[in-house]
C-alpha cells in the first residue's frame, strides 16, 4: 500500500498536518509520499498540473494499491485524480481509498476566493495571496481558477471508499456543501468535527479513524 498526502493551497509538503501524519505512519513502518505542488513555480499552479504530479509520482512506485490523503485543495485534487485514473494505472496501482480533510470539493465552481471576486482575478491576471508555507505574499495566476472550472466534483457519482473529516466551524470550506456531497454517495463517510478548517484540535480523533479505515494495527 502506497500512501500519499496532498497538501492544500498555499501550503507545502512540510505542513503541520503532513509532518504529523508522516510521523504517525513512520511509527508503523509506512512511508508517506508528499508531492510539492509549489513546484516548479507556485504562480502557475493548476489542478491539471497537480493531478499530473500525483499520477507521475504513483507511476514511479512499485505496483500496489494507493491511498490518497488530501487536505483542502489537496482533497479536491485527490478526488479528481481518482476519478480520472487511466485503465493502465488502475491495473497497476489502483487508488482504492481516499481520506479527505476539509476538502474544497466546490473549488471549480466557487465564485469567490477570499475577499476578491473571480472577475477581478481574471481581469488582473493574477491574485496576491499570503502563502503560509513561504511566509510572504505571492502571486497566483488566474489559470488556477480557469483550469479548475472543468473539474465538477458533484458530477462524479462513482469513486473509491472515502472518509471525509470536516470541521463544523470551517470558514474556508462550507460544511453544508461537504455534507451534501457525502450524503448522495453511499461509499463516502462524513465525520463532522467541532473544529475549524485546519482541524488541528481533532488530529487524535482523525488518526484513530484513519487507522480503522485503513485497517492499520498498532496505532498507539
Amino acid at each position: 500500500m502506497h500512501l500519499f498526502y496532498l497538501h492544500g493551497f498555499a501550503s507545502s509538503a512540510k505542513s503541520t498536518k503532513a509532518m504529523w501524519l508522516a510521523e504517525r505512519l513512520r511509527s508503523l513502518g509506512l512511508p508517506l509520499h508528499c508531492p510539492d505542488f509549489n513546484e516548479p513555480e507556485f504562480k502557475t499552479i493548476t489542478t491539471s498540473r497537480m493531478i499530473g504530479q500525483v499520477d507521475n509520482a504513483i507511476a514511479r512506485l512499485s505496483e500496489g494499491p494507493v491511498v490518497l490523503i488530501g487536505s483542502s485543495l489537496g482533497g479536491f485534487v485527490a478526488w479528481h485524480t481518482a476519478a480520472r485514473q487511466s485503465f493502465e494505472a488502475v491495473a497497476r496501482s489502483p487508488i482504492t481509498q481516499l481520506i479527505l480533510l476539509a476538502p474544497a470539493l466546490d473549488f471549480g465552481t466557487n465564485r469567490r476566493m477570499g475577499t476578491v471576486g473571480v472577475e477581478q482575478w481574471r481581469d488582473d491576471g493574477h491574485l496576491d495571496i499570503v502563502h503560509h508555507a513561504f511566509g510572504e505574499r505571492r502571486q497566483v495566476g488566474y489559470e488556477l481558477y480557469a483550469d479548475a472550472a472543468q473539474y465538477d466534483s458533484f458530477s462524479i457519482q462513482d469513486g473509491p471508499s472515502t472518509i471525509i473529516f470536516q470541521g463544523r466551524l470551517d470558514d474556508a470550506v462550507d460544511p453544508v456543501m461537504v455534507e451534501r456531497f457525502a450524503r448522495s454517495r453511499s461509499y463516502v463517510e462524513c465525520c463532522l468535527l467541532d473544529d475549524g478548517h485546519q482541524l488541528h484540535d481533532s488530529l487524535d480523533t482523525i488518526w484513530d479513524r484513519i487507522t480503522t479505515f485503513l485497517g492499520l494495527k498498532g496505532s498507539g
